[in-house]
């Protein structure tokens, strides 16, 4: 296979270039700063991987490189909560989603040679927060301001439907891993003897290991049947407070100092919403297709990546 992505350097997009370099595939990385991605992909150990620099924001010479593509991976987008949600962030928020999504939509459209698939990100935002509900693909949206993004996001990746590409968009929840994401911001403090839950530590978590992610997107490139809407959580999801047990256990810390809801919101403003309110989302179309999860509880996952 050959597979164009987009967001190859981030968090999730890295992993995902590993496993297809590990697997005899080649990527082809779109990276803003191609410079940087070298570094972070050296063609001495990424010999199947090739980085093409590209503007999100923008059409450009950097679509051609999608044409012949065996696939294609939308990871592209401003991280939500590392700042304070002020107007003119949340349009970044916004834009480098939708905008993003939909250059590599004309990108799609405008190849000689289509890629067959494109799987999209979007986010389990998309259902709105509650404490009581449950969520899975058939839910309808939230009414807030990160619901709006992800109809807007996955409505930008609709129209490659139109020209024979099949479309998966994958909702992610919280994604476990040691080199970004929430669970490298949460374990220097825990080591510190400072750890605890974020706000109540009653709303949910809806969690996946990365190299569970990772394995969605590659069986989402790979299986034919599989369109649509898929949410790309674990099984189990958990509250906060549960979550923070598993990690101080597996840290031999204590999980003792919450830290509390309005010092969030000083920091982020709206944006606290992200990790004050949460959402029990189910992933019951991976589940009915077969999917296997490695890390389906969340004490296996933390065991797994901090032993």
């Amino acid at each position: 296979m050959k597979i164009a992505i987009a967001g190859g350097t981030g968090f999730v997009g890295r992993r995902l270039v590993e496993r297809l370099q590990q697997e005899g595939q080649e990527a082809i990385v779109l990276s803003r700063n191609p410079e940087q991605a070298r570094q972070v992909f050296p063609l001495a150990q990424y010999d199947k991987v090739t980085i093409v620099g590209y503007d999100p924001m923008a059409s450009g010479d950097w679509q051609t490189a999608i044409s012949g593509c065996d696939g294609v991976v939308n990871l592209a987008g401003e991280a939500i909560a590392e700042k304070r949600w002020t107007p003119e962030h949340k349009q970044v928020l916004l834009e480098s989603r939708v905008v993003t999504t939909g250059k590599v939509v004309e990108a799609i459209q405008q190849a000689a040679a289509k890629p067959p698939v494109l799987v999209s990100a979007s986010a389990i935002g998309y259902y709105g927060t509650s404490e009581t509900a449950e969520f899975d693909e058939t839910s309808s949206p939230g009414a807030d301001f990160l619901a709006e993004i992800c109809q807007q996001w996955e409505a930008a990746a609709q129209p490659v439907i139109a020209c024979g590409t099949r479309l998966v968009i994958l909702r992610l929840g919280i994604v476990l891993g040691l080199e970004g994401g929430a669970l490298a911001k949460m374990l220097p403090v825990f080591r510190l003897f400072a750890g605890g839950p974020l706000g109540t530590g009653q709303q949910w978590m809806s969690w996946i290991h990365r190299e569970d992610l990772v394995s969605l997107i590659l069986t989402a490139l790979t299986r034919s049947d599989w369109q649509g809407v898929y949410n790309a959580t674990a099984p189990h999801p958990a509250r906060m407070a549960t979550f923070c047990d598993a990690l101080g256990q597996q840290l031999n810390r204590p999980s003792w100092l919450p830290v509390p809801g309005f010092a969030l919101e000083a920091m982020l403003g709206e944006g606290a919403k992200v990790v004050l309110e949460g959402q029990q989302v189910l992933p019951k179309r991976p589940i009915a297709s077969g999917f296997a999860y490695q890390y389906p509880a969340v004490k296996d996952a933390i065991a797994n990546l901090l032993q």
